[in-house]
């Protein structure tokens, strides 16, 4: 019946899961040469004033820019003013991070990062409070802050299988669900589509009797699934088979579900065509979103190097993978040291940007 909070470490990320017995709850991936930002706090300048978009750019240090929404009722700032500034929101969608304002016309010397943000440990750490910390590594043990050390059980576990398998799956688009349905999960630049599907009906129920039922005993591992892949924005639902008049009474079931959310995200409704519509809130970047980004890529290229490559010497790969893996010298060279020899790069233009082989001479 315990409650653990545990740390696997790759190269360039820890992979951040909370379990009960042997059940995945919560999960969030640390990358420390790529943090998030969200709640870090900077002395800034304003760069730019946007009446047009709302609000102001703001410069915040070591080539860092953010965008600041002005509400009505705001402070009057002026292009070049100090400011004190909190990230309320990460960079993601190909949009920079958000700012909110805490005070204007700052007097200090210092400028840039005051107070860096909570990382996703000390986030899930708090969220889960009576949770042990294990870890897989010294590495991962190194990077437990002293508040949380008192919580870190001694010695060096990995991941059981189950877990593994369950933190493996999140990278799936589909998604397999109690009673043999699955949804496929598809994010576009505008919302998240999720589309359910039904194997048919084996019972001596009515058809839609049956239907409704099996996607009633589904939602709340789809909801669950929502909060492991961090999923936000605008979400909308397709039930499988089912009539859409019939869809307005799995509404209570989405809601109960979505209650134990961090995020409180609300169900809309139905819209006109069926389907179930979510709003979550867009704070950090989603899982897909960190796997599919360039780091992310190269992060997987690294791991599948150690697990199925491990005479690697270089990785020889099209432009956007190469420039990538340079960006994160620290994950290249926790790769080199678990393989125990030199690691090279070479660009090949004649490769599409992300792709890579590995080779060992």
């Amino acid at each position: 019946m315990s409650l653990f909070l545990r740390i696997a470490t790759f190269p360039g990320e820890m992979r951040i899961a909370v379990t009960k017995n042997d059940t995945l709850l919560d999960f969030a991936l640390w990358r420390p040469a790529a943090p998030d930002m969200v709640g870090s706090v900077y002395h800034a300048r304003i760069e730019a004033l946007t009446p047009g978009m709302g609000g102001a750019f703001v410069a915040l240090g070591a080539g860092q820019s953010g965008f600041l929404p002005l509400q009505n009722g705001a402070p009057t700032l002026n292009e070049g003013q100090a400011v004190t500034v909190e990230v309320s929101r990460a960079a993601q969608g190909g949009k920079g991070v958000r700012l909110r304002l805490i005070a204007p016309d700052v007097a200090s010397e210092q400028k840039g990062l005051i107070t860096p943000g909570p990382t996703p440990l000390d986030r899930l750490a708090a969220l889960w409070p009576t949770a042990t910390l294990v870890t897989d590594s010294p590495a991962a043990a190194a990077h437990i802050p002293p508040p949380l050390r008192a919580r870190r059980e001694q010695g060096f576990t990995p991941y059981p299988d189950s877990i593994a398998a369950a933190c493996d799956a999140l990278e799936d688009p589909t998604v397999h669900l109690p009673g043999g349905m699955e949804a496929t999960i598809t994010p576009t630049p505008a919302l998240i589509a999720i589309d359910m599907d039904a194997p048919p009906a084996q019972t001596g129920r009515a058809k839609q009797t049956a239907q409704f039922a099996a996607n009633r005993d589904a939602l709340p591992a789809l909801m669950r699934q929502i909060r492991l892949r961090n999923l936000s924005g605008a979400i909308l639902i397709d039930p499988a088979g089912l009539a859409t008049r019939k869809r307005q009474a799995l509404l209570d079931p989405v809601k109960d579900a979505l209650r134990p959310d961090p995020l409180n995200p609300r169900c809309l409704g139905v819209t006109a065509l069926g389907l179930i519509e979510i709003v979550r809130a867009r704070i950090y970047p989603s899982l897909p979103e960190l796997l599919t980004s360039p780091h992310g890529r190269a992060l997987r290229a690294l791991r599948r190097i150690l697990a199925n490559a491990p005479h690697t010497t270089r990785i020889c790969g099209g432009a956007g993978i190469i420039r990538a893996l340079e960006q994160d010298p620290e994950a290249l060279a926790d790769c080199a040291r678990q393989l125990g020899r030199p690691l090279s790069l070479q660009t090949d233009h004649a490769l599409p940007d992300f792709t890579w082989m590995a080779q060992d001479s």
